[in-house]
């Protein structure tokens, strides 16, 4: 486990930023909740872990220096990974903040939910409502009805565009879904 270096960082940022925006000053300085009574837990940081990006606290990453590297399986939230070619690439793990900070969101009908759950990309038949401003080769975060996260991807379309286009257009082109958990279970 160690820090990230400056390519690595600037790798990260850029995909996070990508889907929260400035919302992404957020994320980097939010202050950490978790740690013994007394004892500062201080802010939440990125750690690469064979490959892995973890997101913890500073805290828990103090906890974990006592346990050797090769025992070590998972620390906090598992954002992402980079490949062998070395890009960075978004898990399913990291749903849960970006959805919090996400700039473009995106809800679908719930007849088009579980499609989407299957790792299909977003058509416009079952689009539902989008957020202004959203531009091709944007990230947006996908959203059930009830206002629930089921994954995110890039968009295909402008807001716009998106009112013009036919039902089988492709609104958005899936990155990570909740279905993840079932399909990859072995690889998370």
């Amino acid at each position: 486990m160690r820090t990230l270096d400056e390519k690595e960082t600037a790798a990260v940022f850029e995909k996070l930023f990508k889907f929260t925006g400035p919302n992404l000053k957020l994320i980097v300085e939010r202050p950490a909740v978790e740690g013994p009574a007394g004892d500062d837990p201080g802010r939440y940081c990125f750690r690469l872990h064979k490959n892995r990006v973890f997101y913890a606290s500073e805290s828990l990453v103090r906890r974990a220096v006592s346990v050797s590297r090769e025992r070590l399986v998972s620390l906090g939230t598992c954002i992402g990974k980079f490949t062998k070619t070395g890009s960075f690439r978004l898990t399913v793990q990291s749903l849960d903040l970006l959805a919090s900070h996400a700039r473009r969101k995106i809800w679908l009908k719930p007849t088009s939910e579980m499609s989407f759950l299957y790792g299909n990309p977003v058509l416009k038949s079952g689009l539902a409502r989008i957020t202004e401003g959203v531009n091709p080769g944007d990230g947006v975060v996908v959203f059930s009805m009830s206002d629930l996260p089921l994954g995110f991807g890039v968009a295909a379309r402008s807001t716009q565009d998106c009112r013009k286009a036919h039902a089988d257009a492709i609104i958005v082109n899936r990155q990570a879904d909740a279905g993840e958990y079932l399909r990859n279970e072995d690889d998370l």
